[in-house]
């Protein structure tokens, strides 16, 4: 299990994201836009430099949603390969068996 504060702060990212996503979408979109002025453009990447740090999306981490874990995340099921494994070990996965030959 991972430490809880690992998990909050993650948590505090994903609700900062959400937040801030329809303003960096709008200034980022602005500040790539070639056709605008570029002291406009340059005023865009200063406005986006202002917000939060957390509030970019590539500051999550994905984890596990049973346990927490970060490392040996796989994204198709949002499960560590830890917890994958015993749920697959007890039937709980459908069609998903240890392999054995």
């Amino acid at each position: 299990m991972a430490k809880k504060s690992q998990i909050n702060r993650n948590a505090k990212r994903e609700k900062l994201v959400a937040q801030y996503a329809a303003r960096r979408a709008a200034l980022k979109a602005k500040a790539d836009d070639m056709s605008v002025a570029p002291e406009d453009r340059f005023a865009a990447r200063l406005k986006l430099a202002e917000l939060p740090r957390n509030s970019s999306k590539t500051r999550i981490h994905h984890r596990c949603e049973l346990s927490g874990r970060s490392k040996g995340y796989y994204r198709k099921v949002k499960l560590s390969r830890i917890a994958l494994r015993d749920l697959a070990n007890f039937g709980q996965i459908p069609g998903m068996t240890k392999a054995s030959w």
